[in-house]
């Protein structure tokens, strides 16, 4: 029986409600604050927060976001299970200094994000989203998420078509004669009004120019709308770029998803859910003795290297905490099962944590094209629906090894006691041809900073990087099914995969 369709029902509400990484953030926070887990914060000591079997979840820049459940069975330097992904797309941002236009058009300077495939922008409905900072009216400034639903910016495209991505790529956001009568201005006097306007600002000093000076009037008012404040409110702002149609299911059976940013929101959402699921019993975390994490970051696309970036401190340094927290205090024994004479040692945790840990990295995966099917690896095609790919690479751009499959099958097995009607999740091996390029995932740079046996997975989709992908209906409910199942089940299948 195929797997429900619910599921991904639910994913186009998650993918259309999240823009950008700000947005995803916000909706991952969304399910997990409705399944009781508690807000906090990095800046705040959790010695007397955190409690073996709490479930917790806490944000960095407010674009990545890193949400744990403790086992009642915890010890100090057991074992956590981990999925990372994450939570940025291709996209195109709005240029500190936006304010364009040429031939009677007002036009939005914009910088690509990460490696899109451009020419797949033009001639789409696009608007404004992202987060503004607001000065409030005690003097504080705070994060607004903005997202216009409107279509405001058009790119046009030619014939014969190729493009500049710098001179060639400022999208339209309209006439300027229809901007001068909405502002009850003509083109004669809206000069003057304009030199008015620079010395009223120049009056009193301000370090950058005013943001109505940088940007496109209108554009600012609507941000401002969209955020709850006055135009004079909004201090800065971090905008992209989004195509408005909204995601939907097709295909001739409605067994396709037609969406943007399926990479990587789709792996954000099913570990998200995948993590939900697993304590969604009363009783799931009784006999837990492990931790069951998820992480997503902002900035894979780009190469991680920020401060919320996978190649940051942020997963180690939550590791760190997470691994010296003591047992129940209803636990008279504080040792850890598999370091005997460790009297409340915690000067070891954080290594013993690592070295029996394990990451599972989760980024979509190239469906076989029957157009192009000649770019693929005769015996490596995995195709959408058929289940999880797990990616290899003999030079190391993925982290998979021998081990970690292993103890991906086994949990891919265990699915299976889930639903009376699974008989476990499908699995899909992919490797690049040897005269191809192979991309990589926040999956390695992990491996290599923790030490920590790592995974890399994802869902089959078509169209990587375009404004539009195709994906698969039902690999939804079987990605959820994986990441529960291995949240439930990796601490016993851990214990019997020896190798060190």
């Amino acid at each position: 029986m195929a797997p429900s369709t619910q599921r991904a029902n639910d994913f186009l509400d998650f993918v259309n409600a999240s823009p950008t990484p700000f947005h995803a953030v916000n909706s991952a926070k969304e399910r997990l604050a409705a399944a009781g887990f508690k807000e906090i914060r990095e800046r705040e000591a959790w010695s007397s927060t955190l409690r073996p079997g709490g479930k917790y979840y806490l944000t960095r820049n407010g674009s990545s976001i890193v949400a744990f459940a403790i086992g009642k069975r915890w010890k100090s330097g057991n074992p956590v299970a981990m999925v990372g992904a994450h939570t940025d797309s291709p996209c195109l941002r709005i240029k500190p200094v936006s304010k364009k236009q040429g031939d009677g058009f007002l036009q939005v300077g914009v910088e690509t994000y990460g490696g899109g495939i451009w020419h797949t922008w033009f001639d789409r409905d696009l608007s404004i989203a992202g987060r503004a900072m607001v000065k409030t009216a005690d003097g504080s400034f705070v994060q607004r998420l903005v997202k216009v639903d409107r279509p405001t910016i058009h790119l046009d495209r030619q014939e014969n078509f190729s493009f500049n991505k710098e001179t060639q790529l400022f999208p339209i956001a309209g006439l300027v004669a229809a901007e001068l009568d909405r502002q009850g201005n003509t083109e004669s006097n809206a000069a003057s009004t304009e030199d008015a306007k620079e010395k009223e600002v120049k009056a009193t000093f301000q370090p950058l120019k005013a943001l109505t000076e940088r940007h496109h009037p209108y554009i600012v008012e609507l941000i401002a709308s969209e955020a709850g404040c006055e135009p004079e409110d909004v201090q800065d702002f971090e905008m992209v770029l989004y195509d408005t149609q909204k995601s939907c299911i097709g295909g001739i059976n409605n067994e396709l998803i037609f969406s943007a940013r399926l990479d990587n929101l789709m792996m954000s959402y099913c570990s998200t859910v995948g993590l939900v699921e697993s304590v969604s019993d009363p009783s799931a975390l009784d006999d837990e003795s492990s931790i069951r994490l998820i992480s997503l970051f902002d900035h894979e696309e780009i190469g991680s290297r920020t401060a919320q970036g996978a190649d940051s401190n942020l997963l180690p340094a939550i590791l760190r905490r997470l691994s010296v927290l003591p047992s129940s205090e209803s636990e008279s024994d504080h040792s850890y099962d598999k370091f005997a004479n460790s009297e409340y040692e915690t000067t070891t945790a954080y290594e013993q944590t690592l070295s029996t840990s394990f990451l599972i990295s989760a980024d979509m995966a190239h469906s076989v094209h029957p157009n192009y099917a000649a770019k693929y690896e005769s015996d490596h095609r995995p195709e959408m629906n058929k289940g999880v790919v797990i990616k290899i690479n003999a030079n190391a751009r993925y982290a998979t090894n021998s081990p970690g499959i292993v103890l991906v099958e086994e949990v891919a097995r265990r699915a299976a006691s889930k639903s009376p009607s699974s008989s476990g999740v499908p699995l899909q091996l992919f490797v690049v041809r040897n005269d191809s390029s192979c991309g990589s995932t926040i999956g390695p740079m992990l491996a290599a900073a923790l030490g920590t046996r790592t995974l890399d997975l994802g869902n089959p989709q078509l169209s990587m990087h375009s404004i539009r992908e195709t994906g698969g209906v039902y690999d939804v409910q079987h990605a959820i099914n994986l990441f529960d199942s291995f949240f439930e089940h990796f601490s016993e299948v851990e214990s019997k995969i020896l190798i060190d």
